[in-house]
């Protein structure tokens, strides 16, 4: 062990004293580790940086929300947009606030945060950062579930959300019944996921070349992934399934963290290893698959997210509020860009993502092959 990450670990270990020690290395970050104990006896540990990281990133994903709310052929104030959430604008702002933009702004929110959570789960469960839903086959699986609907049945809009829904929880039963061998290893889950997104993306060119010419077109425009014409009826089921879902994955991050020290060392610190893995891949299938039911596929949010909070954080652990909110942003930013910065043209978001997100993969890949990790 190097001396630098001697340092580090003390450094996590030393709680209020930290932040003084670090700076007289050289540290230009202060961290501030505390174990705080609730009146239930449940000790707690409060890391300054992390809470930082979370409130800053939940101001600016706040404050992207009021910025789109105010764009588009009606502009409004960032002062009128919140004067207008709080019931004081007037009927016409009402109705385009309450009706028109706040759906779309609460969805984008709620399918960032839930790719963020499910990328961070599944990054941590292969202790892989390509261990993302959309590079190992979920994706590609509710959209296959969607796309079956729309070309072999002419489903309407609820029925293309169940069949995303139903795509990506069996892609994920398969994928992890394939990687099962005496349990289920990380870089086996990655190998066998990419194997999987291989078939069904043969499968997905398969049904649009069955489908008519109507069909084809709106299963290429629901494959690019919009938040466009959101509204009311996609916001519920996916503020009833985030509401409970987020929250019970936030609360097995503990467990989380211990996993990715090993599966022998999690067994030996009390964590049921096997059915915490279960609980929790299944939480993010479900989540991943959601949100691509309301949104479409929304290309590498969930790639992007965890390792962009962690890069903030600079703290070890799969930090899952930070990769919630940082998803959050990360979608309304593109979502901002696609609408505003082509004119009068308005851009689909996943086209956006895709475009940011394929840069940042070229340089994760080369930041890991520097590092001799692949």
């Amino acid at each position: 062990m190097t001396g630098a990450r001697f340092r580090s670990g003390a450094r996590f270990r030393s709680g209020g004293h930290s932040g003084a020690r670090s700076g007289l290395r050289g540290r230009s970050a202060v961290r501030t580790v505390r174990t705080v104990r609730t009146p239930g006896g449940l000790s707690v540990r409060f890391d300054s940086r992390v809470a930082l990281t979370l409130l800053l990133l939940t101001v600016a994903a706040l404050g992207a929300g009021v910025v789109l709310i105010g764009s588009g052929d009606y502009p409004m104030s960032p002062a009128d947009v919140v004067a207008t959430l709080l019931g004081d604008g007037d009927p016409g702002q009402e109705f385009i606030v309450q009706e028109l933009r706040l759906p779309r702004i609460l969805v984008g929110l709620l399918v960032g945060a839930a790719l963020g959570v499910g990328g961070a789960v599944f990054q941590s469960l292969t202790r892989n950062p390509l261990g993302s839903p959309d590079v190992i086959g979920f994706g590609q699986g509710a959209t296959v579930g969607a796309l079956s609907v729309i070309v072999l049945f002419r489903g309407d809009a609820l029925a293309v959300a169940g069949g995303a829904v139903v795509g990506g929880v069996l892609t994920g039963v398969g994928v992890y019944l394939l990687a099962w061998k005496r349990g289920v290893h990380g870089f086996r889950l990655v190998l066998v996921g990419i194997g999987v997104a291989a078939m069904l993306t043969a499968a997905i060119h398969y049904l649009i070349t069955k489908a008519d010419l109507i069909d084809a077109t709106r299963a290429v425009l629901w494959m690019t992934g919009s938040l466009d014409g959101r509204d009311w009826a996609q916001v519920w089921p996916l503020l009833a399934v985030c509401g409970v879902l987020i929250p019970l994955v936030l609360g097995r991050g503990r467990a989380l963290r211990v996993i990715e020290m090993g599966d022998d060392a999690a067994y030996a610190l009390g964590v049921r290893v096997e059915r915490t893995r279960v609980l929790l891949m299944g939480s993010a299938v479900v989540l991943v698959a959601v949100a691509t039911a309301a949104a479409g596929p929304i290309s590498f949010v969930a790639l992007s997210a965890p390792q962009l909070a962690r890069r903030l954080t600079r703290a070890p652990g799969p930090h899952l509020g930070p990769a919630a909110v940082m998803g959050a942003v990360l979608l309304l930013v593109a979502d901002w860009i696609a609408t505003s910065a082509f004119g009068d043209r308005e851009l689909p978001v996943g086209v956006v993502t895709g475009v940011l997100g394929g840069c940042y993969l070229l340089w994760l890949l080369v930041t890991e092959r520097r590092a001799g990790r692949i």
